[in-house]
């Protein structure tokens, strides 16, 4: 069953006879369609695509199966065409992405197709089926995680404790577009020392320093789909409290990524590491969920932390990234792309986790 087949045959439990498809990496998903601005209107017997003129030609080269038409706001809006089309097509029931529809967008709507429509929220719908990656799909992400182990590999022989942050996130930056990126899943994060302990800290003027960790986490896009890795390393010398903090990340690490199986909930997943830290009395230093889904977004479904019961499925590909953050020390954070299969979980990640870097 394709994309849009799969995505009808959820308008029956939903309780819509048609979506207004407003999410940017949903409208990929159904149509291929990869302009920066645009709807679609699904119906169980047609497909719309709505956008302005700038995206004429690349709509019908990328979505040869879907009506265009054409709005040029203001004058002549999304809802000028849903007003001119919902009569044609009998619709009673059209469901909108709440999570994708700003307060202004729903009162617009309200007021000029309530008459026309009942308007139903939907959550999730389009979102839940790109948690199972098809093969093409994962064709794109394993050359993006490869891209990204790429860059890695080129960039660590590089590092050198008179290094400043934001030089190194430059180093990456070239190192990801020299091997075939199309653009950054991400701002790169390179964090040393002290700054290590802010888990989404931005590269600045600190140097990497000797002794001390580097937290590095960076991804490649590769065709609208996302790497994700992190990695930390030291330089030159270490410590019994980085022996002792990378061990436990390391080993809390690895050991999620060999035990989580499809079908357990991502608390389930959560606890894998979580009770990995409570076992060192340092389950308070990670302050973050053990993983995301990884995708057309960068965070995406499934979600694997404490408060998420949902199940999850074969075919998904998310993040195992542990990490242990200490403000008067610094923080360890290790990140692979898994795959779960229903024989088990797969890493896609293959770069090195020695973290020790030395040099003559």
């Amino acid at each position: 069953m394709d994309r849009v087949a799969r995505a009808r045959a959820l308008f029956h439990d939903a309780e819509i006879e048609a979506l207004l498809v407003s999410a940017d990496e949903n409208r990929r998903y159904l149509s291929g369609f990869t302009g920066s601005a645009g709807y679609l209107l699904l119906t169980q017997d047609h497909a719309l695509l709505i956008s302005d003129g700038r995206y004429t030609t690349q709509a019908g080269q990328q979505a040869p199966n879907w009506d265009f038409h054409l709005i040029t706001p203001p004058q002549h809006s999304l809802i000028d065409v849903l007003k001119a089309e919902l009569p044609k097509l009998g619709l009673q029931r059209l469901g909108f992405e709440a999570a994708h529809v700003t307060v202004t967008q729903h009162t617009g709507l309200t007021r000029e197709l309530g008459d026309m429509v009942t308007l139903v929220p939907t959550e999730g719908l389009i979102e839940g089926l790109r948690e199972t990656k098809d093969a093409g799909e994962l064709a794109l992400l394993e050359r993006a995680i490869a891209i990204t182990d790429h860059a890695f590999a080129q960039i660590r022989p590089l590092l050198r404790p008179t290094m400043r942050e934001r030089d190194v996130a430059w180093e990456i930056e070239k190192a990801l577009h020299d091997a075939g990126a199309t653009g950054l899943a991400f701002s790169v994060i390179v964090a040393a020392g002290l700054n290590a302990a802010k888990p989404h800290a931005r590269p600045g003027d600190d140097q990497l320093g000797v002794g001390q960790p580097v937290v590095l986490d960076f991804g490649a896009l590769y065709q609208g789909y996302h790497g994700d890795m992190t990695r930390t390393v030291i330089l030159g010398e270490v410590d019994e409290q980085w022996q002792r903090i990378y061990a436990l990340v390391l080993a809390a690490q690895q050991h999620a990524a060999t035990e989580v199986k499809v079908g357990m909930t991502g608390a389930a997943a959560d606890a894998l590491a979580r009770d990995h830290f409570a076992a060192a009395d340092l389950v308070d230093a990670f302050s973050h969920g053990l993983g995301h889904g990884v995708g057309l977004a960068i965070h995406e479904g499934p979600s694997l932390r404490r408060a998420s019961d949902v199940p999850l499925p074969a075919g998904s590909v998310f993040s195992i990234e542990p990490g242990l953050y200490l403000p008067d020390w610094g923080g360890v954070r290790i990140e692979d792309l898994l795959l779960l299969e229903t024989t088990g979980p797969r890493t896609l990640t293959q770069s090195s986790k020695e973290p020790l870097i030395t040099w003559d």
